[in-house]
């Protein structure tokens, strides 16, 4: 076994990769299906994901850490900006870029913003990936592929290799993980083995209580919530429960009470399905306690954006 800073076989390669697309594409889900558990959160929303989340893939030969970035798009609010840059940044910085593209929509205005993108990054090879390949039949698949193919000439990107996938049925999933590793450096590997993320836990667990508000709420509503977990300690005395005091942020009193809902049983809800995913992750029962405030017009303010964790 060989354990972190050890000197490694020849030929053993490790590195970065990231994932780039428009909102809500399957990035998410396709990082979750490579590295073999939820290390993301998903949802059927666009821009779910505002961080750049690490999931780390292991094998006998490879080391990827695949950095999940939010959906590059065209900014309306400050937060937007912020985490537009924040894409923008991680381009320079990994390996190997995987451009996700979905096979159940045409491309797009969208798409192609993001190919010219990729067009000034110029030393890094591009992987396109043609994702959610389980929702559209064979022939769809065959279209996407060309017109991906002549997304990429049109924009003058020269993609290394073009793969449909599907993370949510796992079809060719570890395919897309070979074609990923192929163009990684040769080097040790960078995370010890085990280790699936390098997010510490209660930023997971905001980001798991933050996708449970986001389930069955009204479609401008996501972009607008933010969680702040307050304190996560095992309880006094116990060694086999975790308290768990969070706060979820909404920008306007009548979003706050969509998500309390009537006589408080959306929040109930929220806190339940969001409790199950937490115990799940840290392997004991929890104890959560959810609040709810307006922070108004938080997306826009520096200060609240700082408060909130987007520096």
């Amino acid at each position: 076994m060989t354990t972190l800073g050890e000197t490694t076989a020849a030929g053993h390669r490790s590195g970065f990769a990231c994932f780039i697309g428009r909102p809500n594409v399957g990035k998410s889900t396709l990082m979750n299906a490579l590295v073999g558990t939820k290390v993301a959160i998903t949802s059927s929303r666009p821009q779910t994901t505002r961080r750049a989340i690490r999931g780390i893939v292991h094998r006998p030969d490879a080391q990827l850490v695949v950095v999940d970035t939010p959906g590059l798009h065209k900014p309306r609010t400050l937060l937007g900006e912020r985490l537009d840059s924040l894409v923008r940044s991680t381009l320079t910085e990994v390996d190997v870029i995987g451009f996700c593209v979905p096979a159940d929509q045409a491309v797009g205005p969208g798409d192609r913003f993001i190919a010219r993108e990729l067009a000034n990054v110029k030393k890094t090879p591009v992987v396109a990936i043609v994702t959610k390949t389980d929702l559209v039949p064979p022939r769809r698949v065959a279209e996407q592929l060309t017109a991906v193919a002549e997304l990429g000439e049109a924009a003058g990107v020269g993609f290394a290799d073009i793969v449909p996938c599907s993370g949510q049925g796992g079809f060719q999933v570890d395919l897309v993980g070979d074609l990923l590793i192929r163009r990684l450096p040769e080097g040790p590997a960078l995370y010890p083995e085990g280790d699936l993320t390098d997010e510490p836990e209660q930023v997971l667990v905001g980001e798991l209580i933050r996708e449970a508000a986001l389930e069955g709420v009204r479609d401008e509503l996501p972009h607008s919530i933010a969680v702040v977990v307050d304190e996560m300690a095992p309880r006094e005395g116990r060694d086999d429960l975790i308290d768990v005091y969070a706060h979820l942020f909404v920008e306007r009193p009548s979003q706050k009470a969509i998500v309390i809902g009537t006589k408080g049983a959306r929040l109930r809800e929220v806190g339940t399905q969001a409790r199950t995913h937490i115990e799940a992750l840290l392997g004991t029962k929890v104890y959560l306690d959810l609040r709810i405030k307006v922070a108004k017009d938080w997306q826009r303010d520096p200060k609240q954006l700082r408060r909130l964790g987007f520096d």
